[in-house]
């Protein structure tokens, strides 16, 4: 049964593009960390604490920039995020360090939901936030837990999706859900966002 819950915005930032949705935002040829920077640049985006952050908390900030520049975003707007690796790249990196010393910029990345944390920095959000681990995109879990928080009122929109950095490849899906807008929110919608291609 539908609770009236809808899409408002959604964004996908995979094989160097970026797409708001069906629109293609930003395109560039420079691979990993450069696209990262590359699309910072595009944005117009000032904030110089981006550039100490590691890449998964970039392309958080770099996601939620685009939808919270063309969305009114109330600071109780909850985060509901996911992936399949964690932090595995800032692990390996702090495993590495810790042979000589250990770097406190780096540890602190360490755990996936850090990303929610700057993205609520950043914003302001005094929000409800959460971050699963999945073997993969799983709209299910997303769909339930949205609406949890949407349920219980402790939020008027939920920021949800994945979010994945892996060996300098990056996968993105991220939408925006509330009572506006005229896509449903549903696991089948968001399967289909998700899968999204525009060659």
């Amino acid at each position: 049964m539908s609770k009236g819950y809808k899409i408002s915005d959604s964004l996908r930032i995979r094989d160097q593009r970026i797409f708001h949705g069906e629109k293609q935002l930003f395109f560039s040829e420079k691979p990993g960390q450069e696209f990262l920077k590359e699309a910072y640049k595009f944005l117009e985006i000032a904030y110089p604490k981006f550039h100490k952050m590691d890449a998964l908390c970039k392309l958080g900030i770099l996601a939620t920039e685009i939808l919270f520049r063309n969305n009114e975003i109330s600071a109780d707007t909850a985060l509901v995020f996911s992936n399949s690796t964690s932090s595995l790249e800032t692990d390996k990196q702090h495993r590495i360090l810790m042979e000589t010393t250990v770097s406190p910029a780096v540890f602190v990345y360490t755990l996936p939901n850090i990303v929610l944390g700057e993205i609520s920095i950043r914003h302001k959000l005094q929000s409800e936030n959460a971050f699963f681990i999945s073997n993969r995109f799983d709209a299910g879990l997303l769909k339930d837990y949205s609406e949890i928080l949407l349920d219980s009122l402790k939020t008027s929109a939920v920021v949800c999706g994945w979010i994945e950095w892996k060996n300098a490849e990056y996968d993105v899906f991220l939408c925006l859900i509330s009572r506006n807008g005229e896509v449903p929110f549903s696991v089948e919608k968001l399967e289909e966002l998700y899968h999204f291609e525009n060659e």
